[in-house]
């Protein structure tokens, strides 16, 4: 607890101890009156002060004032002997303790998703000539060589160079399982260095950070609200002076109706029921539970590495019923690998040695592929007189042999006995001294979660999954068959996918949100079109977390059904809480105004209901992990 809710929580119970054992002193009227205004100032002065500001700033019309009218009302009909103080005092004592509910739920809301500001570094360590200086890392350039020693946080994103550890990256994914990290991995600031010791390569100026982008979508979540917020906040506005007027109403032309015709007024009476009402009818369980579930929602979600810039985002994805996948680190993780090595001629060690070697002075994303899975096994020959031809390959000279390397159109000017290959992903066929010797299957490895991810999303309610990719046809069917995807489209460009984005949403259900989920700086555009955009955080590009509503942290596909399910979860929370709220209320203020609530009813339908409301919110900060 803070120190506010503690210095609270002690006044509710001095105040609740003091009315309790004033009760039982037998004393005058006036002394009465005195003793008991003790337990009601110390309970009740901040809401006093409050209502007077409100006044004096012409801005009466919340819940303070409600509850300073009832209250003091309340007193003086206890002083004239038509009422009990204890009621004045237990209206007040029952409202600061359904605050203090409210503080200590928003407080443990608002921690889980400040501990993401946590994971700011104070400082990041320089490598420089004369050793280590430690440095504000605002102030460190792109290509910089910092050390992170145990125990630290990563403070920018950047390349191992030497060293290996674990990294605990919870802050940022919500996971509990260390990442292992060794040279040449990329690495991203607000992870902790679990063991040992790293030099890592600057790739991205602070500003531009994975660290950065976090806390700057924390920072502006709060100002977008959702349509329900909205509503309740136009709703208090209109809902607040109807009622206090309508409760001046009822303290007036009943006894003037009543004189009128009995020639008694029966002023106390209706006086006590038009205080009851006004406290039946303070809208405090509307006006703090609602935007509560969706800052315990937004909450719930970081504890998972899903970050969620809006309580409006949290809410249309609640009706997401078609969800767009971008292909290449989205569904697969971007980063070629050899798959299938299919020898015609020759050994399998041999082919992988002629195309490794051939390819070895390239920087192309097939060489390196090729290079990492020869990786070393013996010494590579040297490539002699390596020529590229644009748009087929390459071809060299290995030792006494001339080797091409390349596509189907490479070997078909160059290769007898070629046959091409019905393989989906990217075929590298080779050929040496004009025959064909074999082909290399390479593929963009399908995540290993994006299975069960499409799977789990039906079960949230999603009707149609989508695929939309500039990939291959041969490819984009292959992994849309592994996957189960609805609809595949592939050899797109940007504005392929934005139009044909478009084109989902217009035929898509009435009040049908559509999602997409992309990392690449071509995917930013259908971020923006779509409804509601999902961007992988961890290695995606700055363009597409700009873009996007939603960013999941660790780039795996299967926090999208945690997030529709959470989003369905505070949704069903806040129309509960609404139904609930309203429905008491309404049902009080019937009773009150007829005389059949009292002041120990008022007080049920305002704190009790706000409490109910308030915990049933605070179900929203537990998620479960898949």
């Amino acid at each position: 607890m803070t120190k506010k809710q503690k210095k609270n929580l002690i006044r509710i119970i001095v105040s609740a101890v003091l009315m309790v054992v004033f009760i039982f002193i037998p004393v005058d009227s006036w002394m009465r009156f005195a003793m008991f205004m003790i337990p009601y100032l110390i309970i009740g002065y901040d809401i006093l002060i409050k209502a007077a500001k409100g006044v004096i700033h012409l801005q009466p019309f919340d819940e303070c004032f409600l509850m300073s009218v009832a209250t003091i009302g309340a007193m003086i009909i206890a002083v004239t002997g038509h009422g009990d103080y204890v009621e004045a005092i237990a209206v007040m004592l029952f409202y600061q303790t359904g605050e203090w509910f409210q503080s200590y739920a928003v407080g443990k809301s608002r921690k889980s998703i400040s501990d993401l500001m946590d994971i700011c570094p104070e400082y990041a360590n320089v490598e420089t000539a004369d050793g280590q200086k430690e440095t504000d890392p605002e102030d460190v350039e792109i290509g910089t060589v910092i050390v992170i020693k145990a125990g630290e946080r990563i403070p920018i994103d950047g390349v191992v160079i030497s060293g290996s550890s674990m990294l605990d990256t919870s802050a940022l994914t919500g996971e509990s399982v260390p990442r292992s990290v060794h040279e040449g991995d990329e690495v991203i600031s607000g992870c902790v260095n679990g063991s040992g010791v790293l030099r890592v390569k600057t790739t991205k100026l602070f500003e531009d950070s994975t660290v950065s982008r976090i806390l700057e979508l924390v920072e502006n979540a709060s100002s977008r609200k959702s349509g329900r917020e909205s509503f309740i906040t136009r709703f208090a506005r209109v809902y607040t002076p109807v009622v206090v007027l309508s409760a001046l109403a009822l303290a007036i032309i009943p006894p003037l109706i009543s004189l009128l015709i009995s020639g008694q007024p029966h002023w106390a009476m209706w006086i006590y029921r038009a205080l009851t009402f006004l406290v039946i009818s303070c809208p405090c369980a509307l006006v703090i539970s609602v935007p509560l579930s969706f800052f315990a929602g937004i909450g719930g979600a970081g504890k998972q590495g899903i970050l969620i810039k809006g309580s409006n985002y949290l809410e249309m994805l609640s009706k997401a019923g078609t969800v767009i996948f971008d292909k290449t680190g989205t569904l697969t993780k971007g980063v070629f690998e050899v798959t299938e090595i299919c020898p015609d001629g020759a050994t399998e060690d041999e082919l992988l040695l002629l195309a490794a070697a051939a390819e070895q002075y390239s920087g192309h994303p097939i060489a390196l592929s090729l290079l990492k899975r020869f990786n070393g096994r013996s010494e590579l020959p040297k490539a002699e007189d390596v020529s590229e031809v644009a748009g087929k390959g390459i071809t060299a000279r290995i030792g006494k042999s001339f080797i091409c390397v390349g596509n189907s159109k490479l070997m078909q000017d160059n290769a007898k006995g070629f046959v091409p290959s019905d393989k989906s992903g990217t075929v590298v066929y080779v050929s040496r001294d004009g025959q064909y010797i074999g082909h290399i299957v390479i593929s963009d490895i399908i995540k290993e979660n994006s299975a069960k991810a499409l799977k789990e999303l039906k079960k949230t309610g999603i009707r149609r999954t989508v695929m939309l990719t500039g990939d291959s046809k041969k490819a984009a069917d292959a992994a849309a068959q592994k996957l189960g995807l609805d609809d595949v489209y592939s050899e797109l460009l940007p504005e392929d996918k934005v139009r044909l984005t478009g084109e989902i949403i217009e035929k898509s259900g009435k009040g049908e949100a559509v999602v997409f989920v992309g990392d690449g700086i071509n995917d930013a555009p259908v971020l923006t079109e779509a409804d509601i955009g999902i961007a992988m955080g961890a290695m995606g590009s700055d363009a597409a977390i700009e873009a996007s509503d939603i960013v999941l942290m660790d780039d795996d596909p299967l926090k999208i059904s945690t997030a529709i399910g959470i989003s369905k979860k505070c949704i069903r929370i806040v129309n509960e809480n609404i139904w609930f709220s309203i429905g008491v209320k309404a049902i009080c203020l019937i009773l009150g105004a007829l005389g059949f609530a009292n002041m120990w009813i008022a007080v049920f339908a305002d704190v009790g209901v706000m409490v109910i409301a308030v915990l049933n919110a605070m179900r929203n900060l537990i998620q479960k992990k898949k």
